[in-house]
């Protein structure tokens, strides 16, 4: 498997890269090598867990220069390819969610299950794009969660099946066993190997340098956000730190130190960007994770969460975001694997409560932003981007997991701040793969849409129209484009989302601050 490329970081207008390649073990390591002969190359490599196989990493830096470029690399004997923006200049970025399906047979029924990886493919390599709008290269590409599903895993590994089959109380006591732990680990290993060499997926990987981070179905479905006997159980945990493992390895390409971009003073990976006057923010929203504690009896448990983040998680993103925002810091976007705005569980239980087949929908609203127990912490996170927004940095937060777009601003009315700077854009984006909810579904989501959510005293949050539009909710699958202003523009970003079968795309501008 590989190349697969890696951001990590731009520090003194140097643009760093890692690239992971995975061999049978025993290979010598592979041979890699750039046109520019002056660029320096360390080479590190780990066994994968579960998979006679080695992982190899390359590090490298690239300077930017006051123009555009294109490096050119070499793997055993294949040429590959990809773009760098100009010193100070903000990035071109993708963003995809949902890269999977949580059933398999959907999979097997969908007509072009990667048709959206080509789009992007074409997208990237062309400087042309239907109506105007702008086209690739892209810089960079992020991933924000469910870049694999490992929902097969209860049906193709017989003793995890048999062990969702016991009673509650064997579930909850059970230990790991070492055939089950091997099982997992060859399980998620083999799930990135194939997911990421399917061509169109393996092609861009190896062309955009990827910034990832997880969500639940890269674990399990809800993890977190299930019951607090089943998430503290042997196998539950056992579960959780294969993933993790497996994570760490493909996703964060992390042997041993974690990558540079890592926030310091947290246990975990939130992460921070900064590439001329954009950053990015990424918020791990998985690791921490939890329910509370509740000593009572199954039917009495109520899977309601004790934390999304932990205390000492959100000082060290607040301490990076305190530190950042500001005038010069134009545009910040904030990944956030589930949205902070779209229709509460609460508005929508009445209505999907009588509807039969709706329970993954059900899970996923209790897992997000928006489900009562988690309100509190969001409403900390909302109130910090605005005092963000309000120094003068536009925030953007990215979202993806519901399966499908979405426009939603959350606005405050206070006037003690520069033009424009009360009101956050949400941009969510889902799912590349994963096929939308079913109509009947999207249809009472879309009625939700309606009401606008009072977040807090003179803060509201709504969820918009899209521009060119009169839906709230795209229905299909998608992706996101980011496209900066050309050179002598407004420092303005051109949001794109390209739906599956829709020949132009939805687009809203995401200005400045002032």
């Amino acid at each position: 498997m590989g190349p697969i490329l890696q951001f990590l970081g731009c520090q003194d207008n140097v643009w760093g890269i890692s690239i992971l390649v995975v061999t049978d073990a025993g290979d010598a390591q592979p041979d890699l090598g750039f046109a520019r002969a002056a660029l320096a190359t360390t080479c590190s490599s780990a066994p994968v867990p579960g998979l006679p196989c080695t992982a190899w990493r390359f590090d490298t830096g690239i300077p930017l220069t006051d123009a555009p470029q294109t490096v050119d690399y070499f793997l055993a004997g294949q040429a590959y390819r990809f773009e760098l923006p100009p010193a100070d200049a903000m990035p071109t970025l993708g963003y995809v969610s949902c890269n999977g399906y949580s059933d398999a047979r959907a999979r097997r029924l969908q007509r072009a299950p990667n048709a959206l990886w080509e789009h992007m493919a074409q997208l990237h390599g062309t400087h042309a794009a239907p109506g105007g709008a702008p086209a690739g290269p892209l810089h960079l590409l992020l991933h924000g969660g469910d870049q694999v599903y490992s929902d097969d895993m209860w049906a193709a590994l017989p003793e995890l099946r048999a062990w969702s089959e016991r009673d509650w109380y064997q579930r909850c006591t059970v230990p790991l066993t070492d055939s089950l732990r091997s099982d997992l680990q060859t399980h998620f290993a083999q799930l990135y190997l194939t997911r990421w060499s399917e061509p169109v997926i393996a092609h861009l990987l190896a062309r955009v340098p990827s910034v990832m981070m997880w969500d639940d179905h890269d674990i399990m479905d809800g993890w977190g956000s299930r019951l607090a006997q089943l998430h503290d159980s042997p196998v539950c945990q056992g579960l959780f730190a294969i993933a993790k493992a497996a994570f760490e390895l493909f996703q964060r390409q992390m042997f041993g130190a974690p990558p540079p971009a890592t926030l310091p003073g947290q246990p975990v990976h939130h992460s921070a960007y900064r590439f001329g006057p954009a950053g990015l923010l990424v918020l791990d929203m998985r690791s921490e994770r939890r329910p509370l504690p509740d000593p009572g009896s199954a039917a009495e448990q109520t899977g309601a969460i004790e934390q999304v983040v932990s205390a000492q998680g959100w000082q060290a993103v607040y301490a990076w975001l305190d530190a950042q925002a500001g005038p010069a810091l134009k545009h910040l976007f904030v990944m956030s694997s589930i949205p902070v705005l779209h229709p509460s569980f609460a508005t929508l239980e009445s209505l999907l409560g009588a509807m039969l087949g709706q329970q993954e929908l059900e899970d996923d609203l209790r897992d997000h932003w928006t489900s009562r127990p988690n309100l509190a912490e969001r409403l900390r996170l909302i109130h910090r981007l605005l005092d963000a927004s309000a120094r003068g940095t536009r925030i953007t937060v990215l979202s993806g997991d519901v399966h499908v777009a979405a426009l939603g601003v959350i606005e405050s009315d206070r006037r003690d701040v520069p033009a424009n700077a009360n009101v956050i854009n949400q941009l969510t984006s889902s799912g590349i793969e994963h096929p939308a909810p079913a109509g009947v579904a999207l249809s009472f989501v879309e009625q939700a849409c309606q009401l606008p959510e009072t977040i807090d005293r003179g803060i509201t949050g709504t969820m918009m129209a899209f521009p060119t539009s009169t839906q709230h909710m795209i229905g299909r699958r998608n992706y996101l484009t980011l496209h900066p202003d050309a050179p002598g523009g407004d420092d303005r970003y051109w949001a794109n989302w390209w739906a599956e079968d829709v020949a132009h795309p939805y687009t809203k501008v995401i200005h400045p601050v002032g």
